[in-house]
């Protein structure tokens, strides 16, 4: 049910940005106001309280959204508390973010290697996935993972590279252990 609110009122504001012309403003209000939340949860306590009713809900959201973020932002805002579906903000804005970057072609990379990269390596690797894919931008990743011994791991989307050594050991180990059991 929750997939389904936030696809519902995710897609709305993506047509909404679309029909008005505002990808990049609407864009940037959702990851502001996702942040925002995700720091401090107060206004989504506020918001999921029972005992407060909707009216002082929605007056207090006009307080804060008006002014702070386009009318058509806050009026979205506002819908979610009208319909009661605000519990549901940050679900639906990670949605309506993930449609506006397939929109925009911008992926999302996770590089994973033993060690620090230098900005060099990090500009070829950036360099590399804009080649062999059809993004136009990329928002990169990096963590260190001692355990990959060397070598990295890349993951965009739902498709992943392993080059790492740990990956190649343990195939070795297994096509060993399949050969000794032959």
């Amino acid at each position: 049910m929750a997939k389904l609110v936030s696809k519902t009122y995710g897609d709305a504001l993506f047509e909404l940005s679309l029909e008005e012309k505002k990808e990049d403003i609407l864009f940037e209000e959702a990851k502001t106001f996702l942040e925002v939340i995700r720091n401090d949860d107060e206004l989504v306590r506020f918001m999921k309280h029972p005992k407060i009713v909707k009216e002082e809900k929605i007056k207090t959201g006009k307080n804060i959204f008006d002014g702070r973020f386009s009318k058509e932002f806050a009026g979205f805002l506002l819908v979610l508390i009208q319909k009661d579906r605000f519990a549901e903000v940050e679900k639906t804005l990670e949605y309506f973010i993930g449609r506006m970057k397939e929109h925009k072609k911008i992926g999302v990379a996770y590089v994973s290697t033993a060690t620090v990269l230098s900005d060099v390596q990090k500009e070829k690797i950036g360099a590399r996935l804009l080649e062999i894919t059809d993004f136009e931008t990329f928002e990169m990743n990096y963590t260190v993972d001692e355990s990959l011994l060397g070598g990295m791991v890349i993951r965009v989307g739902d498709r992943v590279v392993d080059t790492s050594i740990k990956n190649k050991l343990k195939s070795l180990s297994q096509q060993l252990s399949a050969l000794q059991v032959g």
